[in-house]
């Protein structure tokens, strides 16, 4: 019987102890060390606190769940829906998941001007008083990688020219409790736009605008990993972001 050397490896670049690991998944110390020494497998909720915990997928910590039948079927039962565009989906299904958010609103984009176009800061206003915590990352006009999208969509300027209007609009939610904004200059392979526990995932694809790519919905289901997969991609670009002060 092997031990698990990534698990070990990732207890190590965190900085943690198992002990530390038992505590905040809220096992026993000792089953944590099985888990190293032994390779065991733990429960499935064990395993996403303990991926969570450690900021790495439960597939690179247990390799054998990616192919478990039971990870493929979760997965499968994630996607709701794929739509050909982001022009194809349904502004009622915008709103729905927008005025049905109870907890929290993520939005990824680099100017997202169709949540512009829809109210989307006063939308969040709104919803702050709610009492949802709401986090926005939107597009520096001036990093390469925006100006770099925008030669490749032949939109050279334009979207520059949006993402600083958009900015400049968003200024309105600053010092708002419960809303948190950032810019990223990082590549935008998805746009992202979660609401509770659905995600809309807009695919961006080479010299296309990010309108006519497709988008998936996904709906997160103990056990798949798409949802989890495009919101750690989230939460990479978020540490990255710059804060929207001033």
């Amino acid at each position: 019987m092997g031990s698990n050397e990534r698990l070990r490896g990732s207890l190590a670049s965190a900085g943690l102890r198992p002990v530390d690991l038992a505590e905040a998944v809220q096992v026993d110390a000792k089953t944590v060390e099985r888990w190293i020494t032994q390779d065991r497998l733990p429960h499935r909720v064990h395993r996403a606190a303990a991926a969570k915990c450690l900021h790495v997928e439960e597939t690179y910590l247990w390799p054998k769940l990616v192919h478990d039948p039971r990870t493929h079927t979760a997965s499968q039962a994630e996607l709701l829906r794929l739509y050909p565009s982001r022009g194809a989906v349904p502004s009622d299904v915008w709103k729905e998941l927008l005025d049905g958010a109870r907890e929290a609103i993520d939005v990824l984009f680099y100017a997202g001007t169709h949540m512009f176009e829809n109210d989307l800061v006063g939308t969040l206003a709104r919803k702050s008083a709610q009492g949802i915590h709401c986090r926005v990352l939107i597009g520096d006009q001036s990093s390469d990688a925006v100006r770099l999208r925008a030669v490749e969509e032949g939109t050279s300027g334009g979207l520059e020219g949006r993402i600083q209007l958009h900015r400049l609009y968003l200024r309105a939610l600053r010092g708002i409790p419960g809303i948190e904004m950032r810019a990223h200059g990082t590549t935008l392979y998805n746009s992202l736009y979660r609401f509770d526990q659905d995600l809309l995932v807009n695919v961006h694809t080479y010299g296309a605008p990010a309108g006519l790519s497709p988008i998936l919905h996904l709906h997160r289901v103990p056990g798949g990993r798409m949802w989890d997969h495009f919101m750690k991609s989230f939460d990479e670009v978020w540490i990255r972001g710059q804060p929207e002060t001033g």
